[in-house]
């Protein structure tokens, strides 16, 4: 799949979160999305991007937007690291990648020289009318939700003048 570009109405996301509740991108009209992929529950890099928007939480609300967390595990593990970090934000399940491939974030990965399929590290800015109004490729744990934040005041900013 290719991945959506900036103005691109945002493909569908339909996932359950860890208690098996399925949030709907469409059901979030009206408000900004922070929807970030991520390789793997409780792993060093995901917990770093996780425990910033945890931490950023508050500001991302204040300023009308949600953070949408989602990797291949099931809904188990999602509650395990909610409970783990103290997460406040919806951490999705999108155990058959379907979300993920449509994000053009299922990609194929090399590591120690073995090839295998997983998430990329990518995040999307979905606006209030359901368009994607900023894309991160390569993402970077440390310093991302910092970042995203100033994009989505920027992006917010644009919109008002």
């Amino acid at each position: 799949m290719s991945i959506p570009s900036v103005g691109d109405q945002a493909p569908e996301v339909a996932l359950p979160d860890e208690m098996g509740t399925v949030h709907r991108l469409a059901d979030q009209r009206g408000r900004w999305t922070i929807l970030y992929f991520y390789p793997t529950d409780d792993t060093p890099g995901c917990t770093v991007e996780a425990c910033e928007f945890r931490d950023a939480n508050e500001t991302i609300h204040e300023r009308g937007a949600d953070v949408w967390g989602v990797s291949p595990q099931g809904s188990a593990s999602k509650r395990a690291f909610r409970e783990k970090f103290g997460l406040p934000f919806i951490l999705l399940a999108d155990e058959d990648h379907a979300v993920a491939d449509a994000y053009g974030s299922w990609v194929e990965k090399n590591n120690y020289g073995k090839t295998y399929w997983g998430t990329a590290r990518r995040t999307f800015l979905i606006d209030p009318a359901g368009r994607v109004a900023r894309t991160w490729l390569k993402v970077k744990p440390e310093g991302h939700a910092a970042e995203v934040i100033d994009a989505l005041e920027m992006e917010q900013a644009a919109r008002v003048g």
